[in-house]
C-alpha cells in the first residue's frame, strides 16, 4: 500500500495559463476550478491510433477512412490545444501530435494540467488498465490539491478476489470498505454499467445479501441477477487502454483457490442486490456517493442509465443525508436537474459530456442550468488519460458557462454580483462543501495492483 500527503485545497493556485480567454466574463476567466470527478493521466507516449483511442468513448480507432478527429471533440482538440504546446490553433493532426511527443508525455502533461486553471481534483482510482498517474502525482502536475475517489465495486471484486465464502462477504466488504475509505474525499457507483440503475431501494438483509453473494460467487462466469448480462469484462489491451470516462473495468484477477468463473476469467460483480447493498454500506460511512449516468461506452445499456431509475433508492437514503453526485448524466440532463431540484441531496455535473461536444458544450451547459439549483450543479472534466480531456474540461466549461451567464446578463435576469457568484458556486464552493475539501489535507490511499 502506498501513501502520498496531497496539499489542502489552495485559494489561489495557478490562473489558467494558455486559456484563450477572449470573450470570458473575468470572473469566470480567473475562478479556480475544482475538477470534482476525473482520472489519471497516461505516462507513456501515444501514436496517432493510440491517441484517439483514448479521446472518445469509441473503440473503433484506426479504422480506415474513419478519423475520431473528425468529431466535434476532434474539433476542440485542434481549436484549443495546440496553443499549450506552442503551435497556432487548428494545427493538424500529425503536426499536433508530432510537437506533443517532441515534448515528452511528461512535459505535456504538466502543461495541459497546470492550464486547466485547478484549485483540487477529485481522482477516481477504480479504473486502471495501465498505469496512471496518482493522485498525489496529479496535485503536483495540476499545482493543486488531490483527493481519492474510491470505486465500490473495485472494492467488492477485491474482496471477492481474495476468496470469501457468501455468509461471510458483507462483514468483508464493510471492512474493507472502512478501511479504503479513511482518507478518501468520497465513492462512486458503477451500477448502471452492470445492472442498471433500477436498483432495489430498501437496504438489503444481510440474508439476501448472503443468497446474491452465493449467487455471484458461485456461479460460472459473473454472478448476476436474471436478466442481467453476465458476461465477463476483458482487460482492455495497452494500446486502447480504455476510452475517457469508461466504467467497465476488468475486475481483479482471483487469488489460487479463490472465487473466479470456471475459465478463469475474473468476477465482475453485476447483481443488483449486491449493488444496493455496496451503496447503503456507502451511505454508513457519511460520504459522497457518485453515480455513473447516462453516456458512457457500448458496454453500457443508455436506457438504464437513466438517473429517474434511482428515484425510490434516493427517496429512501435522503433522510440519511448522504450527498448524491449524478455523474455525466448525458442525455438525461435535464432529468438529473429534476432530480438534483426535489431531492435535498442530490447534486449533477456533466462530466465527460462537455468535452465530447465539444463546440455544443455550451448549449448543454445552459440545458442543464435550466432547472437544477446553482448551488447543485458542480464542475468535472472527466478527463482519462489524455491531459487534453481535463484541458478542454475546463476550457469548454468555462466559455459555456460565460455565455449562459453573459446571456443573463444582457436579459436583465441577474446582476453582475449574481453572476459572479453563480460562478464560485458551481466552479468551486459546491465541491468544497459537498465533499467538506475544507477539512484539511488528505491522504491518498491508492491500493498498488487491485486496480
Amino acid at each position: 500500500m502506498r501513501r502520498a500527503a496531497t496539499r489542502p485545497v489552495p485559494d489561489e493556485p495557478p490562473g489558467p495559463g494558455s486559456l484563450d480567454a477572449a470573450g470570458l466574463l473575468p470572473y469566470v476567466r480567473d475562478q479556480p476550478l475544482i475538477d470534482q470527478h476525473c482520472h489519471g493521466v497516461i505516462r507513456r507516449e501515444v501514436d496517432r491510433p493510440g491517441f484517439e483511442a483514448l479521446l472518445t468513448e469509441a473503440d473503433y480507432a484506426g479504422l480506415p477512412g474513419i478519423s475520431l478527429f473528425d468529431s466535434q471533440i476532434g474539433l476542440a482538440v485542434r481549436r484549443w490545444c495546440p496553443p499549450v504546446l506552442g503551435l497556432p490553433p487548428h494545427t493538424g493532426p500529425d503536426a499536433y501530435l508530432e510537437q506533443r511527443a517532441a515534448l515528452g508525455t511528461a512535459e505535456v502533461n504538466r502543461r495541459f494540467l497546470r492550464a486547466a486553471g485547478l484549485a483540487a481534483l477529485c481522482v477516481d482510482t477504480g479504473f486502471e488498465p495501465e498505469p496512471l498517474a496518482s493522485p498525489a502525482e496529479m496535485a503536483t502536475l495540476a499545482g493543486g490539491a488531490a483527493y481519492e475517489i474510491v470505486r465500490l465495486e473495485q472494492v467488492a471484486e477485491s474482496v471477492a478476489a481474495d476468496g470469501i465464502s457468501a455468509s461471510g462477504f458483507a462483514a468483508a466488504f464493510r471492512d474493507a470498505l472502512a478501511g479504503r475509505a479513511r482518507h478518501a474525499a468520497g465513492l462512486k457507483s458503477v451500477a448502471a454499467y452492470r445492472a442498471g440503475l433500477d436498483l432495489p431501494a430498501a437496504r438489503p438483509t444481510d440474508a439476501e445479501v448472503a443468497a446474491a453473494a452465493a449467487r455471484w460467487l458461485g456461479s460460472p462466469g459473473v454472478g448476476s441477477a436474471p436478466g442481467v448480462d453476465s458476461s465477463p469484462c476483458p482487460a482492455a489491451s495497452p494500446g486502447s487502454a480504455g476510452s475517457p470516462g469508461v466504467d467497465s473495468a476488468p475486475a481483479p484477477a482471483a487469488s489460487p483457490g479463490s472465487a473466479g468463473s470456471a475459465d478463469g476469467m475474473p468476477l465482475r460483480l453485476a447483481d443488483p442486490v449486491l449493488h444496493s447493498f455496496l451503496i447503503w454500506c456507502g451511505t454508513d460511512l457519511g460520504l459522497p456517493i457518485q453515480f455513473h449516468v447516462g453516456y458512457g461506452d457500448r458496454d453500457v445499456d443508455l436506457h438504464r442509465g437513466n438517473p429517474l431509475l434511482l428515484t425510490a433508492l434516493l427517496r429512501a437514503i435522503a433522510p440519511t443525508g448522504t450527498p448524491v453526485v449524478l455523474l455525466h448524466n448525458y442525455p438525461y440532463h435535464r432529468e438529473a436537474g429534476y432530480l438534483a431540484q426535489v431531492f435535498p441531496y442530490v447534486y449533477a455535473d456533466l462530466g465527460l459530456a462537455t468535452h465530447n461536444l465539444g463546440h455544443r458544450a455550451a448549449a448543454l451547459i445552459a440545458e442543464m442550468l435550466e432547472l437544477i439549483p446553482f448551488v447543485k450543479f458542480l464542475y468535472s472534466s472527466d478527463g482519462f488519460g489524455l491531459p487534453e480531456l481535463h484541458y478542454l474540461g475546463a476550457v469548454l466549461f468555462r466559455r459555456g458557462l460565460s455565455a449562459f451567464l453573459r446571456d443573463g446578463l444582457g436579459d436583465g435576469a441577474w446582476t453582475d454580483a449574481d453572476a459572479a457568484r453563480i460562478t464560485r458556486l458551481t466552479a468551486c464552493d459546491n465541491a468544497r462543501r459537498v465533499y467538506r475539501l475544507d477539512r484539511g489535507p488528505l491522504r491518498h490511499t491508492h491500493l498498488c495492483g487491485r486496480q
